[in-house]
């Protein structure tokens, strides 16, 4: 639908391919990793970098915005035309930690080209894929004579994410006004297999808790009071055991309340993809399959909400034998959410689940730590449709559909600006996110800069918001 000539994006990237990668080996060598107290100037220098290579690229405003902890980068290009979709691109220009002896093969802060892979800390999470859109919006101009994207363009480049985006919410409540939009476009995800391109349409959510129980007011002789007076370390073993029914479904009354179920046509969409269990459960370290009756693996880790114990512990764990009832225990529980659940209303549940369960005699805590929405953006949306055309017209084939079964911060943009959440990323599993020799394929790289050359044309030529 975009009126964007192939061949002259094509050609205008053959043309600065080089420089684009040049640059992007600099802003590598930043160690902006934003875990480590003692990098926090480098997560600074590098929000200096990209605002700077920002301004550089064509954007009229570019700026470091200081946060509750360390610096995010915003931009905005203005389109001139006031009826043009508003869109904004979110990612992150920090990093995880990595060191040489962590098993890397070179130096992760010193970029390596190795037969067409580059090889670095942040090559595909994140740096990679936010950079390409400064080539992206380069070439979109070039191949349209315009001398502004065809739509209202802003980024929001964070510098926390890795270390759980704790400013963001705050940071977008507070600057919502320049945030406002159409539509977000999350640049920090990936695609099914490099020879299986997808987009991904959605994300879970996320809520997860200590629970702890409190018995005698010390521990206590098993002899002389063991089956008489109730025990925290049993009880803990008895909620964890009761969590799941018999068809492994959460067991915790209202915890499905308004989950939005799968469709056919989605169910179809996902089974399209070559998935292989074996290997799967190669990548999952794990020997066999189990979850919800009924239901697929990719269902159960896409879009079917999910309770996992993350811990439970409790009592004497040293060498031989104590012979107690101990005076507490505590159990560590984790809940994936999806569409239509509401993350305070689980929160509840789950209070309400634990209180009905514990005899008289336990005391309890329960503590959660925050949450994450869900994320869902409909299979025809019009902007979702453009991501996939955009795709399918730089990747020359069929796009198909994933989603995510992790969470992250993309929902707070969601929540708090009123609008859709889009995904183009063009990571595949073996770029390492997060382990020692983390890369990005050149070629896929590539077609990310194609893929959003495209975007900005298809996104204003299709869709004019209300």
């Amino acid at each position: 639908m975009s009126t964007t000539p192939d061949n002259a994006v094509r050609a205008y990237l053959a043309d600065h391919r080089d420089a684009f990668l040049a640059d992007l080996v600099q802003w590598l060598r930043i160690p902006s990793v934003s875990a480590d107290p003692g990098r926090t100037e480098d997560v600074r220098r590098s929000a200096d970098w990209l605002a700077a290579k920002l301004a550089e690229t064509g954007f009229p405003v570019a700026e470091v915005w200081e946060t509750g902890g360390l610096p995010a980068v915003f931009a905005e290009w203005p389109s001139g035309d006031p009826t043009a979709p508003t869109v904004l691109v979110y990612g992150h220009h920090d990093v995880q930690p990595a060191a040489r002896e962590d098993g890397w093969h070179t130096d992760p802060f010193e970029p390596v080209t190795v037969d067409g892979r580059l090889y670095a800390r942040g090559a595909a999470d994140d740096k990679g894929q936010v950079f390409f859109h400064t080539l992206g919006v380069r070439a979109h101009l070039a191949a349209t004579g315009r001398t502004a994207p065809a739509v209202n363009l802003k980024l929001l480049i964070e510098g926390e994410e890795e270390s759980g985006s704790p400013n963001l919410p705050a940071l977008v409540t507070a600057r919502a006004d320049r945030l406002a939009c159409d539509a977000v476009i999350v640049s920090d995800t990936g695609m099914w297999a490099e020879d299986t391109p997808t987009v991904c349409t959605g994300m879970r959510g996320l809520t997860d808790c200590q629970v702890d129980l409190y018995g005698p007011d010390q521990d206590i002789h098993s002899g002389s009071f063991g089956g008489a007076v109730p025990n925290p370390a049993t009880e803990v073993a008895r909620l964890a055991a009761a969590l799941h029914d018999a068809d492994r479904r959460v067991a915790i009354p209202g915890f499905y309340d308004g989950v939005i179920e799968l469709t056919d046509r989605e169910r179809e969409l996902f089974a399209e993809l070559p998935f292989d269990e074996d290997r799967w459960l190669v990548t999952a370290h794990s020997h066999a399959t189990l979850g919800e009756r009924g239901t697929t693996t990719l269902e159960r880790i896409w879009a079917r909400p999910a309770a996992e114990v993350n811990g439970i512990g409790g009592g004497y764990q040293g060498p031989g034998s104590k012979t107690i009832v101990p005076a507490a225990a505590q159990l560590k529980l984790s809940f994936r959410l999806v569409a239509g659940q509401d993350a305070e209303a689980v929160q509840q549940a789950v209070r309400d689940w634990v209180a009905d369960r514990l005899p008289a005699g336990i005391r309890h805590e329960i503590t959660f730590w925050g949450a994450t929405r869900p994320c869902l953006t409909p299979l025809d949306h019009p902007a979702l449709q453009s991501v996939t055309r955009a795709m399918g017209r730089a990747f020359e084939t069929e796009i198909r559909y994933t989603r995510e079964g992790g969470s992250g911060p993309a929902a707070d943009l969601q929540d708090v600006l009123g609008v859709p959440v889009l995904f183009l990323g063009i990571s595949v599993p073996s770029d390492g996110w997060h382990a020692p020799n983390e890369k990005v394929e050149l070629d896929l790289l590539m077609k990310g800069v194609e893929a959003t050359a495209y975007l900005w044309g298809d996104l204003a030529d299709a869709w004019r918001p209300s």
